[in-house]
């Protein structure tokens, strides 16, 4: 389990240049027995590609690199927000059929009423102060949000009508409030122009594809799609066969990893988890999370003072488990470093003892282990300056993978949605986020999510069910990740109710994600 921290998340910014394949509704008319007219509309979103706020107090202040956008009056000081977008060239015979501006709230709660008007006028948001400010225009939209409401939403499509460059203002009537969101700098939730893209074609019906089979290669990276997991019934007393089945049954999909927990002496997979890998008709994957060094020192560890532990489980994997497996090796090491010199719980001793685990393994045969550094997202931990000693090298790590959390209430500790779990940071400098990290620093290496959950909002179960809704497509846009493993617990430590059926919306979103052929993945 991960420890939530509060969140700002790196700087991305993209600009629509054509028009992206997405989830898409066709409507065909017959023109002849060969050829037909079909008109799709597909999604796309625009990141904002400047934005600021003014002050009419600080008349030259300049907000460009703020991660934050406030618009209203507050003390006497009016604010106002700017924002720019930038449409590329479209689609040959596509056409912008709908625009949306949406604007994630921040910590503080939304005043009544928030508008967004057209700005004329060229200003960039590094030298957009109140004195050289464009003045606004005509009101395009009006929202009248809830307080606590997730973000606001303005119709622009009377404006946004093909190609080139929108500029908005974002301004409040309230006197002594403000609205205040996320900008660009804050990561994924900064201000985004959605649009609708619609194209007609004429064209010949093609053959009906073969359907790919996904499978799995000899490190278990699936050569299509996603990996579908979970550890289920922790902190129940369930046995987690027992609660893995009865997860199974209430999404509606079969796990094609089973994650389960060693430590010490215990050997494994014991025999229900063998059972679990072997059954008929639904194969699984095991991953097994060892925590070799329990009970004395990671620096003890790898200096060889429990190589009777790992020469005895071995030998039983040898003799009982021929099956490839995930094994993680200490998983969320983080949690367990003590930085002073001489304790045998460095960053440098555990990168030392997964090097002599992994060294051990091969030297004596085992090839089913696919080795396995299991990392927690806990923001505290990733701006030590021992955290990239953690890492014991390319050599001796087959997977990365990363455990982390959101918490459904608004304003919460960890509130955020998919992108913001595997993506957040409180220092860009110092640690730019796990999937960018991944990707630029390791982009040789598949990633995986071993756990993730979202922590229940009880006074309002739908804003669990909200997070649910996006992560497909969050996911998709993810393509690093090749595995995705749900914590599914009613009270975990740190958090509240993970469970997919916390609540009747919470499950209804959770079982369209398991519904999704992306995790059709072949594994035994």
């Amino acid at each position: 389990m991960t420890k939530p921290v509060s969140p700002i998340r790196t700087r991305t910014r993209t600009i629509l240049t054509a028009v992206a394949a997405a989830t898409a509704v066709v409507a065909s008319i017959a023109l002849s027995t060969n050829a037909f007219a079909a008109t799709t509309d597909t999604t796309t979103s625009v990141a904002a590609t400047d934005d600021a706020y003014t002050s009419s107090s600080r008349v030259k202040l300049n907000t460009g690199k703020a991660d934050k956008l406030v618009a209203g009056r507050l003390s006497g000081d009016s604010m106002v927000t700017y924002l720019k977008f930038t449409v590329g060239k479209l689609a040959t015979g596509a056409t912008v059929a709908g625009a949306k501006v949406t604007l994630t709230r921040d910590e503080h709660g939304l005043p009544g009423t928030v508008r967004l008007a057209s700005v004329s006028g060229s200003w960039t948001e590094g030298a957009l102060t109140k004195a050289n400010a464009p003045a606004v225009g005509t009101v395009v939209a009006t929202a009248n949000p809830d307080t606590r409401a997730a973000s606001v939403t303005f119709d622009v499509g009377k404006v946004v009508k093909g190609p080139g460059t929108y500029t908005f203002a974002v301004t409040s009537t309230a006197t002594n409030d403000v609205a205040r969101f996320r900008s660009a700098e804050y990561g994924a939730d900064g201000p985004t122009l959605d649009l609708t893209i619609r194209r007609t074609v004429v064209a010949t019906p093609a053959p009906t594809p073969t359907t790919k089979q996904c499978t799995v290669d000899a490190k278990l990276v699936p050569t299509c799609g996603v990996l579908w997991g979970a550890a289920a019934g922790s902190f129940t007393g369930v046995p987690s066969e027992t609660a893995i089945r009865t997860w199974e049954a209430t999404v509606g999909r079969t796990a094609s990893i089973f994650h389960t927990y060693a430590k010490g002496d215990q050997l494994f997979p014991t025999t229900d988890e063998m059972a679990m890998a072997r059954e008929a008709g639904k194969p699984r994957i095991l991953m097994l999370n060892w925590k070799v060094a329990y009970g004395t020192t990671w620096a003890k560890a790898a200096s060889g003072a429990v190589d009777a532990r790992i020469d005895r489980e071995i030998a039983y994997l040898k003799a009982n488990f021929s099956e490839k497996f995930y094994l993680v090796i200490h998983h969320e090491p983080e949690n367990d470093v003590d930085a002073t010199a001489g304790s045998g719980n460095t960053a440098k001793d555990f990168a030392a003892m997964f090097r002599h685990v992994v060294d051990r393994f091969r030297a004596k045969g085992v090839t089913n282990a696919i080795f396995t550094l299991t990392y927690m997202s806990y923001e505290k931990w990733n701006n030590m300056s021992w955290w990239y000693d953690l890492y014991p090298g390319d050599a001796w790590v087959d997977w990365i993978a990363l455990d982390a959390y959101v918490n459904a209430q608004p304003g919460g500790f960890h509130n955020g949605d998919f992108n913001y779990l595997v993506n957040r940071t409180t220092d860009a400098t110092k640690f730019p986020g796990y999937y960018k990290w991944v990707t630029t620093q390791h982009p040789n290496k598949p990633f995986m999510v071993s756990e993730w959950g979202v922590f229940e909002y009880k006074a309002d179960p739908s804003k669990k069910a909200a997070i649910y809704a996006k992560v497909l497509q969050q996911l998709k846009a993810l393509p690093a990740i090749k595995g995705l493993m749900y914590f599914d617990a009613p009270n975990p430590p740190g958090g509240g109710d993970t469970r997919v059926d916390s609540s009747p919306q919470a499950l209804a979103e959770f079982k369209k994600i398991a519904a999704d052929p992306i995790f059709n993945v072949k594994v035994g």
